[in-house]
């Protein structure tokens, strides 16, 4: 079973929102995100269940998956394919080029820039956490 960071109540902590009806689903979906992008790319100690076994490591990874999940549902494209193409044709199809966001870059499916911030907070120190180091044993 997959590892679900985050609560409704952490949502509505974090944002300051009533959470949406389908919080559930949003943060699972977050989670798992993350956990493919970033959180298996880190070094930090997990209990029996795979969670962070630290405290503010667990608050951290629950407020990069509200961060993520409130961007998704800011910007609408959870899926990433707003940004994938400048215009599209049905009819005899006709693609364009990749539209982009202000550096003219496709956007896709990306990881929130506040999810990260949660990530490199001041209280994540090297002892305890790691951002973007694999250790294998």
């Amino acid at each position: 079973m997959p590892r679900i960071y985050a609560t409704q109540a952490q949502y509505e902590t974090y944002t300051g929102q009533s959470a949406p009806a389908d919080i559930a689903a949003r943060l699972g979906h977050a989670s798992r995100f993350l956990d493919s992008e970033v959180f298996r790319l880190c070094w930090y100690r997990v209990d029996g269940d795979g969670y962070p076994s630290h405290a503010r490591v667990r608050e951290a990874f629950a407020d990069a998956v509200c961060a993520q999940a409130q961007w998704w549902a800011a910007t609408g494209d959870e899926l990433g394919t707003a940004g994938l193409w400048g215009s599209v044709k049905i009819g005899s199809v006709a693609l364009s080029g990749a539209s982009g966001g202000t550096d003219g870059a496709a956007q896709g499916r990306r990881v929130a820039d506040a999810a990260l911030e949660a990530l490199r907070g001041p209280d994540l120190t090297p002892d305890v956490f790691r951002l973007g180091e694999l250790v294998q044993c």
